[in-house]
């Protein structure tokens, strides 16, 4: 029984937490995902799942039941992802860089072109902490890179910690474009 209370009461926190205090800054591609991904989970998902879990339960001894058994664990599973999403939409803050225009300076929202020491480039997107992802170029605005680079201007330089030891990035171009 206290395994199924620890269960429900997960938040997910450990999958993208916000530092206590902060506003859930969001763009609004990110707070639409969320909002598909909450209609998809209430609306369409889980609807079919307690009529799985009626269907199965209807059929006597549950403690045999895999479709019981593993129908109650996913739907405890969608159950706190909904509790979550809710959570974070609440508290979203949506702020669409596309509005934000000519600006040479980094704030939320914007993608940045950054140059490093070995003369590589990258270019990231900073984003909320539910939209976050790397393989795209999206990097959350509390991780160490973006909070190295807020509020630069092009040309400037900053020093960054990584696993590797300390490295010299440079701004070299600021755009705020739409994130859909």
């Amino acid at each position: 029984m206290s395994q199924q209370i620890d269960d429900d009461n997960d938040d997910e926190g450990a999958l993208s937490p916000l530092p206590s205090g902060v506003k859930n800054y969001i763009t609004p591609g990110g707070h639409k995902k969320l909002q598909a991904e909450l209609h998809q989970l209430w609306k369409v998902e889980r609807p079919v799942l307690v009529n799985t879990i009626t269907w199965a339960a209807s059929n006597g001894d549950r403690s045999e039941n895999g479709d019981y058994i593993y129908g109650k664990r996913r739907l405890r599973e969608i159950d706190r992802r909904v509790r979550f999403l809710h959570k974070r939409l609440d508290i979203a803050v949506v702020v669409d860089p596309a509005l934000r225009g000519l600006c040479l300076q980094v704030f939320f929202g914007a993608t940045v072109t950054v140059g490093y020491e070995d003369g590589t480039e990258a270019n990231y997107a900073i984003v909320g902490v539910d939209e976050a992802d790397l393989s795209r170029g999206h990097i959350s605005w509390v991780s160490p890179l973006a909070r190295a680079l807020l509020k630069l201007y092009e040309g400037d330089t900053t020093k960054l910690m990584t696993p590797v030891g300390m490295v010299e990035i440079e701004v070299l171009c600021v755009r705020y474009l739409s994130l859909e």
